[in-house]
């Protein structure tokens, strides 16, 4: 069946990454961006629904449905932030769409991008790293047929990609070099788009996929 995707974050590296991939692979239909500030982009499968504030999606409820698959990219470096208010954008924000999603579409997969070194036990040190452990306890739990964790590390960007930091460019000439020196610590962005298609397509062997599992599911 042909996938009906809708997509955040694609203003930035991740989510840009996943949405240039997703349209030019032939097994999806549309790919509707949901941002808050518009992309300049064009394409024959390309969807944009502009919500500035995503904890209120009452009046979108119609054009966010009917899909089979959200890729939720969206995320803000958790740097010079407390955790209540790190905790709100990435939690409460992430839970509050999915739960909305799944009310529209109870049929949906729900891949969402934490990172390498999330921390599922929700007691580590590190503050981001417990944020996001709690939001894939509570996305695994709310109740989609499929949904997946994904925790990439070091990525290569996607070519033509706008939205990349500015030493990116030196990780995607060193990624050679890197992956074979660190072979569990990154994934290209091409194997993340393409490991959540295939999940949304078939599923996923594992509800959190490291970055060698994110490059098996790639290449499955």
């Amino acid at each position: 069946m042909p996938l009906k995707i809708i997509l955040t974050g694609a203003t930035g590296m991740v989510g840009e990454g996943v949405l240039l991939e997703s349209l030019r692979h032939p097994a999806v239909e549309q790919v509707l961006i949901v941002n808050r500030r518009h992309l300049p982009l064009t394409h024959p499968k390309l969807r944009e629904l502009l919500v500035p504030d995503f904890m209120h999606l009452d009046e979108a409820a119609a054009q966010l449905t009917g899909y089979d698959a959200c890729f939720y990219c969206a995320g803000i470096s958790s740097a010079g932030m407390s955790e209540a208010d790190y905790t709100h954008i990435t939690y409460d924000i992430t839970l509050h769409f999915a739960a909305t999603l799944l009310s529209l579409n109870p049929q949906m997969t729900f891949c969402f991008v934490s990172g390498a070194q999330t921390d599922s036990t929700e007691k580590g040190r590190i503050m981001w790293a417990r944020v996001k452990g709690r939001t894939e306890n509570a996305l695994t739990s709310i109740g989609f047929p499929r949904e997946v964790n994904f925790r990439p590390g070091f990525m290569k960007p996607v070519p033509g990609q706008r939205n990349v930091r500015s030493y990116y460019p030196i990780i995607a000439a060193l990624f050679p070099v890197l992956i074979l020196l660190f072979p569990n610590h990154g994934c290209t962005l091409e194997q993340v788009g393409l490991a959540m298609i295939h999940a949304a397509l078939r599923g996923s062997p594992k509800s959190i996929l490291e970055n060698k599992d994110i490059r098996a599911l790639a290449a499955a």
